[in-house]
């Protein structure tokens, strides 16, 4: 789960108010583990926050919630956890807690797990907010040298489950970098918010079609290929399937349908 803000001209925009001299659109996006596909979306103004947009997305009993530390709002993960849902999340430097127990780190560990433990929280509104304890993992992420630490109410996967499926969050940053640089959402047609709003569902709409699209199709296409080459034949009377399959294939040239005769 996360979320993008889509800026938009305050001139032209003027319902979409974000900040004093620019506008914006924010789309909260429940994307899907197993095809990277969106889920559920949230489209709110700009100024509603990443925690505050996910209230209103619901969740099945069982669910996995992967986030960042932008939902680091013990009340919802208090709702979630309430609800049967599972969470995996970055949590921010200040949290105040006290470990509990700390859990043995087995051998065939990943070597950039660092920490395995039990925590309660110990700040004054956050143990309110959240009174039952948590897991606690801390990873090192050699890309960015720097340690992430996440807290989960999953008591019972390996460290090396927690770590791999916070490392899936980043299909999500895909997802809004192809959306916004692939479907053109960054740029719009309309001003009013009716135009806006149809133009940001109809390439959620279209996004999904090109990755079914893509899922079928033998050729192995890159996304920013199939957008360019359907495009270019948009007009093209083609069967889409074979093409899809095979778009380099020459085209036999039409039978001669005529006989040549010998005029006396």
């Amino acid at each position: 789960m996360d979320a993008t803000t889509i800026s938009l001209c305050l001139s032209l925009f003027d319902w979409a108010k974000y900040k004093t001299k620019k506008g914006a659109v924010k789309m909260h996006t429940l994307l899907d583990y197993d095809g990277h596909l969106p889920a559920y979306v949230n489209i709110t103004d700009g100024k509603t926050t990443d925690n505050k947009g996910a209230h209103d997305i619901p969740l099945l009993k069982g669910s996995v919630i992967v986030a960042d530390r932008f939902y680091n709002d013990f009340a919802l993960l208090n709702v979630w956890d309430s609800s049967g849902v599972y969470f995996v999340i970055r949590h921010k430097n200040n949290m105040k807690f006290k470990t509990i127990k700390e859990l043995e780190l087995p051998k065939n560990r990943h070597q950039h797990v660092l920490k395995d433990e039990i925590i309660q929280l110990t700040g004054n509104k956050t143990k309110e907010k959240y009174p039952r304890k948590l897991r606690r993992v801390a990873l090192w992420d050699d890309k960015n040298k720097q340690t992430i630490e996440i807290i989960t109410n999953q008591m019972s996967w390996t460290a090396n489950t927690i770590t791999e499926l916070y490392k899936a969050r980043w299909e999500v940053e895909i997802f809004f970098r192809d959306i916004k640089q692939q479907l053109h959402i960054k740029s719009f047609i309309g001003t009013t918010q009716n135009a806006v709003m149809i133009q940001i569902w109809t390439a959620l709409i279209t996004i999904l079609i090109l990755k079914a699209l893509k899922t079928q199709a033998k050729h192995p296409w890159y996304l920013s290929n199939l957008v360019a080459f359907i495009r270019l034949n948009l007009f093209v009377k083609v069967n889409l399937h074979k093409w899809l399959d095979n778009p380099f294939q020459k085209k036999q040239p039409p039978p001669n349908q005529y006989i040549q005769g010998v005029l006396f």
